[in-house]
């Protein structure tokens, strides 16, 4: 399965977020992010860059899931509860999936028979729907 693959960037300097267009590293291994602002382009310098990789899936909506954002499941059973988690990359398995507020890891399908997912926010834009899990 070919998917394609990009970024997001979210600037802690402007509390925007911004598609991608090239990455790069200098030699003191400092990475340097070029964004599209709709107009020039903008540089983002290391911390300032919290990169988010696109999953290659979309939500039952159509929106492209990242890393960092913020989904509620929609199970197709009527004995499995919703639940909501953050898009990761890792955790315990090399793959895309999300991790809910209690600790357990789920993989993220392409072609779910049980389950949809809907992105309600990600982590950078909307810390207070995170918050929320904790509580």
């Amino acid at each position: 399965m070919k998917r394609e693959i990009k970024f997001r960037a979210y600037s802690s300097h402007n509390h925007k977020m911004y598609p991608v267009s090239d990455i790069e590293w200098d030699i003191d291994g400092r990475i340097w992010v070029t964004a599209d602002d709709g107009k020039n382009g903008i540089e983002l310098i290391d911390e300032e860059a919290h990169l988010m990789q696109y999953t290659g899936l979309n939500d039952k909506n159509g929106r492209e899931i990242y890393e960092g954002d913020i989904i509620v499941t929609h199970p197709k059973s009527k004995y499995e509860a919703p639940n909501s988690g953050v898009v990761q990359y890792g955790g315990s398995r090399p793959m895309f999936g999300y991790k809910t507020e209690d600790g357990e890891e789920y993989e993220i399908w392409s072609s779910n028979a049980y389950r949809t997912y809907e992105v309600i926010g990600n982590i950078f834009e909307n810390p207070e729907l995170r918050e929320a899990q904790h509580e």
